[in-house]
């Protein structure tokens, strides 16, 4: 049975498998194979790789000598890594339990099991655990995340962090060019802010969850990008002055009340702005509340042009996230 892989020129393989390894794409229980000049990369996410790379399916042989939690339990388990904690969403116990105990007896890298105890709530968008498995009892929700060659170190117990969103923040930072100016309106720990920093931009982070500000100061330094990053530890709306007119990019992944902050955006909004907008709707109208809202907001001070619509990833039954990038044109 064939594995998702992607297929790249031998000489272009090392570079290729480590770009994927920092989007924690690589999948673990397989090899690496070479065949008539090509390599062969299995990947856990056909659907986030990097739209530059071809994926096929290829009869990759199994790692032996490595043990899974799949190999130990008798359902098929779903769980995501973020470091070295592995975070599940089991309601039933005995399945939670199983599970945590497959996976801190198998072979991959972890440290601690989290189960989702809650739904993300709150200003600062934050969520219960239940802590099932640790080998650290000082800190066990504590990680450093690895994702496009930045490292971001954050508390899962304090600060809102998805790693699923790897892919989409890597198409926006593409985007910029050396000298922009971006800012983050709602920028958690950073994984917006650092890349786009070390892309080259002249960035700026807010949010109102001081603990996650620490941390994005903490991911500069870390990532060695602090001179070109400003991170405020506030509502956006109470700096908006500060930044007037001073934004080449906006990022707004707030995507269930983004619209209540569109005025601010459009204050910090240059002569020539791009707007990532995040947004949650329904699949009869994906796209239509954010585009109206933006042009609620923005025209007649700006010309509004939608560059691009996408979805980002299912959110819920019939609800997608989603994104726009809009041009605002003064």
């Amino acid at each position: 049975m064939g594995v998702p892989c992607v297929r790249v020129e031998r000489e272009a393989g090392e570079e290729t498998r480590r770009r994927l390894a920092e989007a924690d794409l690589v999948a673990e229980g397989y090899e690496i194979a070479v065949e008539d000049g090509a390599i062969y990369v299995p990947v856990t996410n056909p659907s986030a790789v990097p739209a530059d790379l071809d994926v096929v399916e290829y009869d990759a042989p199994a790692r032996e000598t490595e043990t899974m939690p799949a190999d130990q339990i008798a359902f098929e388990p779903s769980y995501e890594r973020i470091g070295d904690v592995i975070v599940i969403d089991e309601d039933d116990p005995e399945r939670a339990r199983e599970l945590a105990d497959a996976i801190m007896a198998s072979d991959l890298p972890a440290r601690t099991v989290l189960n989702r105890a809650s739904k993300v709530k709150g200003e600062t968008r934050v969520r219960d655990w239940e802590i099932l498995a640790t080998e650290d009892d000082a800190t066990p929700t504590e990680v450093v995340h690895r994702e496009y060659g930045c490292e971001f170190a954050l508390d899962l117990a304090e600060v809102y962090f998805s790693p699923r969103l790897a892919t989409e923040r890597h198409r926006v930072v593409e985007q910029v060019a050396d000298g922009d100016r971006a800012f983050d309106m709602f920028a958690g720990v950073g994984p917006f802010v650092i890349p786009l920093a070390k892309r080259g931009a002249e960035t700026v982070g807010v949010d109102v969850n001081e603990t996650a500000v620490e941390y994005l100061r903490e991911n500069a330094r870390r990532n060695g990008v602090e001179e070109r990053v400003t991170a405020i530890d506030a509502d956006v709306r109470e700096v908006a002055e500060d930044y007037e007119g001073w934004a080449d990019r906006l990022v707004m992944n707030l995507p269930h009340s983004a619209d209540e902050f569109l005025e601010t955006a459009v204050r910090l909004a240059g002569d020539d702005c791009t707007l990532h907008y995040y947004d949650i709707q329904h699949e009869d109208d994906l796209y239509g509340p954010g585009e109206r809202a933006i042009r609620a907001a923005a025209e007649p001070e700006y010309d509004v042009t939608v560059d691009t619509r996408h979805t980002v990833r299912s959110y819920a039954p019939h609800e997608l996230n989603v994104v726009l990038d809009v041009r605002l044109t003064r």
